[in-house]
C-alpha cells in the first residue's frame, strides 16, 4: 500500500500563487506515476497534471498549462504542484493520486489517493 498526504491548500487572491505538496509513504517503489486532480462543487473530478515517478516526463491539462508546474523530489518522496497566476475557476479540492501501472489523465487508473486539500481563489 501507498499512503498519500497533501498539504499547502488555502485561500489566495486571483493572480496569486500556492504550492501544494503530496508526501508518499509505504510501498513507493511500486509507483509508476503521480497525478494531481481537482473537483469543484457540483462538478466531476478533473485531471490537472501528472509526472512519471522516476521523473522527467510531465503532462498538463490545457486549463493549467503555462501556469502550473508539477515536480518531485526523490529524496523526500514528495510531489509538488506549483500554481501561479491563479484564477477563481481554479477553486476546488485538489487531490494527489498515485498509479502503479501507467501515466494517465484518467482518474480511474490511479490506485492511491490522498484526502484532498482545499484551494480557494477569490476574485
Amino acid at each position: 500500500q501507498v499512503q498519500l498526504v497533501e498539504s499547502g491548500g488555502g485561500l489566495v487572491q486571483a493572480g496569486g500563487s500556492l504550492r501544494l505538496s503530496c508526501a508518499a509513504s509505504g510501498r513507493t517503489f511500486s509507483l509508476y506515476a503521480m497525478g494531481w486532480f481537482r473537483q469543484a462543487p457540483g462538478k466531476e473530478r478533473e485531471f490537472v497534471a501528472t509526472i512519471r515517478w522516476s521523473g522527467g516526463i510531465t503532462y498538463y491539462a490545457d486549463a493549467v498549462k503555462g501556469r502550473f508546474t508539477i515536480s518531485r523530489v526523490n529524496a523526500k518522496n514528495t510531489v509538488y504542484l506549483q500554481m501561479n497566476s491563479l484564477k477563481p475557476e481554479d477553486t476546488a479540492v485538489y487531490y494527489c493520486a498515485g498509479s502503479s501501472g501507467t501515466m494517465s489523465t484518467n482518474s480511474n487508473l490511479y490506485n492511491y489517493w490522498g484526502q484532498g486539500t482545499q484551494v480557494t481563489v477569490s476574485s
